[in-house]
């Protein structure tokens, strides 16, 4: 289920605007996600919603319903246009517009996502029961909650379990007839990949990490020290580029003061290291050596141990290495016994009395049991998002509280992180999905105005 399908649904559960909110992959990966198509509420020029911390106000006693528009022949009431106002919440400081446009604005995103919904109809696509359980499902533990407790909530808000199933129908609805008409108009090609990588790796470097072996030259050297010290730099470098440790050759042969953290000078901007470390490293993969150079100080060996360009994913990501002990519900077991169950692990974990490997082989469900529960070296979005958040925060060594997913109630153990460069491969899917990115908004607002100009639209009385 998509992340802005659980937020959007989140906020009728917490009172907000319940309507498609924008789709857009995070940046906060070194490898976003394909882009989905900008949905409707972009085009309203409404301000962007957010998370409430409480909930809005029950809706007053509105006035008569009476049709608003007719969008082939569909009415969109007053009723409607009101409801989506009475549950608009907007961050703290943020000034909306007069109430008439407003209500205008909301009334042209109803119409927006009424003639998609009809052409979602017309392409027979439909949701079945499965799916919509699972995005109830999804919602309720995006709230700490399960489907139970949902629906009691919404029932103590004034709202009910059949309007959240409704809401989330049109939703789902709304993505996949996007997905297929948008993203059909969106063609990435090689080329295109190229200019782009072209333009940014030769674009200024954003930020630097190098590790450095100095050899010093000193002050008043003749030609023959110079030249015997430049030999002994080049015979490093050469050494590192065959495989050599670079950290065990610093911390041997290096005579800078950075020699006990292997010469890491540590991720700083391009700007703040010596314009020539720039210029010999702009052109390197991570991991690479450079050439040596000669700076006043005396010959430097530089190894790029990360770079960013501006405009281009970061040269490495993170990987983690982590376990787990998965209890599924069921007849036998409700989900409240498997987090008591797993919490009571987690302690006799915690006080050296049981080992996580062993625990795991005899109560864990899932088919990692047999390895102690072991999960192996994951990348970036390999796990569902309720695991993969929990996951993230934990430190090495650190177990998590008793998580519900989709798949049960895990308890989680990070045992190590590290650093892993970006391939040539992955940097060009990087692009192709940033490039996807950006088509995807003009994609989307041609289709909309396409679609929205083949409707019959007849305005009647605006809600007041």
């Amino acid at each position: 289920m998509n992340k802005s399908l659980v937020l959007a649904s989140a906020l009728l559960l917490s009172g907000g605007l319940a309507s498609a909110q924008a789709l857009k992959p995070s940046k906060a990966s070194s490898r976003p996600a394909a882009a989905a198509a900008k949905p409707a509420t972009a085009s309203a020029g409404l301000p962007a919603t957010a998370m409430p911390t409480t909930a809005a106000p029950a809706v007053q006693e509105l006035p008569a319903n009476h049709v608003v528009v007719l969008v082939n022949s569909e009415p969109v009431t007053s009723h409607e246009v009101l409801a989506r106002l009475a549950r608009l919440q907007t961050p703290a400081g943020t000034q909306l517009p007069p109430r008439a446009e407003l209500l205008r604005q909301l009334t042209e995103r109803l119409i927006l996502e009424r003639v998609q919904l009809q052409a979602a109809a017309e392409l027979g696509l439909k949701i079945d029961e499965a799916a919509l359980v699972q995005a109830e499902e999804n919602i309720a533990r995006q709230n700490g909650l399960n489907v139970e407790q949902l629906r009691a909530r919404l029932k103590a808000m004034g709202e009910d379990s059949e309007s959240l199933r409704a809401n989330l129908r049109h939703e789902l609805l709304l993505q996949r007839v996007r997905e297929r008409e948008v993203d059909s108009r969106i063609r990435i090609g090689e080329q295109e990949i190229d200019a782009y990588l072209a333009e940014h790796q030769s674009a200024e470097l954003a930020e630097l990490n190098l590790a450095q072996l100095l050899i010093r030259v000193p002050e008043g050297a003749d030609a023959a020290t110079v030249e015997r010290l430049r030999q002994r730099a080049e015979q490093l470098a050469q050494r590192a580029r065959s495989g050599a440790d670079f950290t065990a050759l610093v911390r041997e042969f290096s005579e800078a003061p950075d020699k006990a953290n292997g010469g890491q000078l540590g991720l700083r901007s391009a700007e703040r290291y010596p314009t020539l470390f720039v210029d010999a490293v702009r052109s390197l993969q991570t991991g690479q050596i450079a050439e040596v150079v000669r700076s006043g100080a005396g010959f430097h060996l530089l190894k790029l141990v990360e770079k960013r360009n501006a405009g281009l994913a970061d040269a490495s990501y993170t990987q983690t290495r982590a376990r787990h002990i998965l209890l599924r519900p069921g007849a036998q077991l409700s989900q409240e016994a498997a987090i008591a169950r797993l919490q009571e692990m987690r302690q006799r974990i915690g006080n050296g009395s049981a080992r996580f490997e062993e625990l795991a082989r005899q109560y864990s469900q899932d088919s990692s049991a047999s390895a102690g529960g072991e999960l192996g070296w994951a990348n970036p979005g390999m796990f569902v998002p309720e695991f993969e958040q929990v996951m993230s925060r934990l430190a090495p060594g650190q177990l998590s509280e008793p998580l519900v997913s989709r798949f049960g109630v895990h308890l989680i153990q990070v045992q190590e992180r590290r650093q892993v460069p970006l391939s040539a491969r992955e940097q060009r899917e990087w692009v192709r999905n940033l490039l996807r990115e950006q088509k995807a908004e003009q994609a989307y607002e041609t289709w909309a105005r396409e679609l929205r100009a083949q409707a019959y639209i007849e305005y009647r009385e605006p809600p007041q």
